[in-house]
């Protein structure tokens, strides 16, 4: 199974997100801003990102370009979550992979992370 890193400021999120990825098997790990997000992909890359937009110390599109600028981390996958429309999200950021507009479902999620990170090996 992939693993997956969640990187949402607003628990509840972060936490329902956790909950159901690791029922499914994967081995999900959080982080609260783009900063602790980036230690964590420097620890272990994922298989997958799921990525706030508005974050506080660091946002998504902040983390979105620090992962971009690295060759080694610019080919993981990033699923960028917002309440805003993709197309007012769209004007700050760019190299994510897929938009997930909040509040979303969970089959949503399900589905992305079965096109995303079907070919993930991390663990």
């Amino acid at each position: 199974m992939a693993t997956v890193l969640i990187v949402d400021d607003e628990f509840g999120i972060a936490e329902l997100l956790d909950a159901v990825l690791s029922d499914d098997g994967h081995r999900v790990v959080t982080a609260a801003n783009g900063r602790q997000g980036l230690a964590r992909v420097a620890a272990g890359p994922p298989d997958l990102i799921f990525l706030d937009f508005m974050m506080p110390v660091m946002d998504g599109p902040a983390m979105l370009a620090a992962l971009a600028s690295d060759p080694g981390t610019r080919a993981i996958p990033v699923v960028l979550m917002s309440s805003m429309p993709e197309e007012t999200v769209r004007e700050r950021a760019s190299g994510y992979v897929a938009f997930l507009r909040k509040p979303f479902r969970i089959g949503q999620v399900r589905d992305l992370v079965g096109q995303l990170a079907a070919g993930g090996t991390n663990s």
